[in-house]
């Protein structure tokens, strides 16, 4: 199983990035995706998922309205897309997929099986 994000980098405060993450290895249409960032010196917290066969998304409060997890299940991509984005945006950013269906939005890393080595976003104004 692979997980592989790219699309991170600098940008200034307001402006935009899209996250990507190629799946490889499982099952990708049946399992939780999700898209977690950590800061330096703080837990990894979850950004948005796709849970109950990606019919349903959960987003954190902190990123509702300015970020869109989506897919494409042909190609086993996971995007996030970031706009209006904010200092405290700054982090690495993974990829998680956990083994197995969800019927509610999964928010503990732990209990997601697989993770990306993650790709660094950088705000700044």
């Amino acid at each position: 199983v692979q997980l592989v994000e790219s699309g991170g980098g600098s940008v200034q405060t307001g402006g935009s990035l899209r996250l990507s993450c190629k799946a490889s290895g499982f099952t990708y249409s049946t399992n939780c995706m999700g898209w977690f960032r950590q800061a330096p010196g703080k837990e990894r917290e979850l950004v948005a998922s796709m849970y109950n066969n990606a019919q349903n998304t959960y987003y954190a409060d902190s990123v509702k309205d300015r970020f869109t997890i989506s897919q494409d299940k042909s190609e086993s991509i996971l995007y996030l897309q970031m706009s209006g984005m904010k200092s405290e945006d700054t982090a690495m950013y993974y990829c998680a997929a956990r083994d197995g269906y969800c019927s509610i939005p999964i928010k503990r890393p732990n209990d997601f099986t697989w993770w990306g080595p993650g790709t660094q976003v950088t705000v700044s104004s």
